[in-house]
């Protein structure tokens, strides 16, 4: 917060410009030095691990979120290696299948660090076979009650029996994930906790501090550059978290992936809630479909925009990678809602 006030501050100083056009500059102006000052290269984070082949202990993370997470407690950790699922740019993982690669990692795993919520309903045989102690990464944490899932062979799934899992959007839960992982693993190897409690404790702060700094860039975009946020529609059921954690309001979701499109009925109302609240964008999942998204856009004129759940990455992804996925969402929501970058 003192960065966005001292940056805005200092735009102030300049010399005087008429109307909304002069707000809007210094907001950007203020928006744009924060996010350089908090870009991840500039930041310290975790990026550890250790070869497989060296490993004295081999850690298997389920999604991409989990493997960054684990990876930054296990930085710098001798002898610990952290793997994950070779599940790739995938939007959900309700309908994924182990293949060969992943029952390998399993078998050699020492330790399974799973998403939990019933993400990994499709890994409930090969775990039962396994002897690794298994991490749950949402213990402890205040889950929304699930909304419904279509799978594929068109089964839909009891929402009184499940949460959605997509917890990971909202920084304060990815810091739970963070403490959960660093408990697991000083639980399985002891000797070294005190290095685990370190990273835990430094990636947490990280966070909370970039969960803040997006939370300014929000509050800048609404109050300099008055930017109004009226409502989001996704094509995808993943960012009720995220919306919540940036007190976005959310109109309405829907899941929107090859084999689970709209209805006519979902298509209607979108449109009627495009049309009723004059919404200037909508939002598709980067990895899923955005056909119906494009189909309401052509029939009302609103914008189609790209939000991810950082499913996928780089190998040697850190935090960091999470936080730019955060950082660009807030960019498109804000840009999206202002019909220019506000954001750059």
């Amino acid at each position: 917060m003192f960065l966005a006030l001292w940056v805005r501050g200092c735009a102030e100083d300049q010399a005087p410009e008429k109307g909304n056009t002069a707000m809007k500059k210094r907001a950007a102006l203020a928006l744009f030095t924060l996010m350089s000052l908090l870009l991840p290269g500039c930041a310290s984070t975790a990026s550890g691990g250790t070869d497989e082949e060296e490993a004295r202990l081999t850690v298997l993370a389920s999604t991409y979120p989990v493997y960054l997470a684990a990876r930054s407690v296990a930085d710098g950790v001798e002898g610990v290696s952290v793997l994950r699922l070779e599940t790739g740019a995938v939007s959900c993982l309700h309908d994924y299948t182990l293949t060969v690669g992943d029952m390998k990692k399993l078998e050699g795993a020492d330790v399974v660090a799973l998403n939990g919520a019933g993400m990994e309903e499709f890994m409930e045989d090969a775990l039962a076979a396994s002897s690794a102690p298994v991490i749950d990464c949402s213990a402890g944490i205040d889950l929304l009650e699930s909304e419904g899932h279509v799978h594929q062979d068109g089964a839909e799934e009891d929402d009184h029996d499940h949460f959605d899992p997509h917890y990971w959007m909202d920084p304060e839960n990815m810091e739970r994930m963070v403490c959960n992982i660093r408990d697991g693993l000083s639980q399985a190897d002891p000797e070294h906790a005190e290095e685990y409690e370190e990273n835990a404790a430094g990636q947490a702060a990280l966070l909370y501090t970039w969960d803040s700094a997006l939370q300014d860039m929000i509050r800048e975009a609404e109050e300099a550059a008055g930017v109004e946020i009226g409502g989001l529609i996704t094509f995808h059921d993943g960012f009720r978290y995220f919306a919540e954690a940036f007190d976005l309001p959310l109109l309405a979701s829907i899941e929107e992936e090859e084999g689970s499109e709209a209805s006519a009925k979902e298509i209607n109302e979108i449109t009627g809630l495009v049309k009723e609240y004059s919404l200037p964008v909508i939002f598709a999942e980067i990895n899923g479909s955005d056909a119906t998204a494009q189909a309401i856009a052509r029939e009302t004129g609103c914008a189609v925009a790209q939000l991810s759940m950082c499913m996928d990455g780089p190998e040697d992804g850190t935090l960091s990678d999470y936080y730019t996925v955060l950082a660009d969402n807030v960019t498109a929501v804000v840009n999206g809602f202002a019909g220019e970058e506000v954001i750059r």
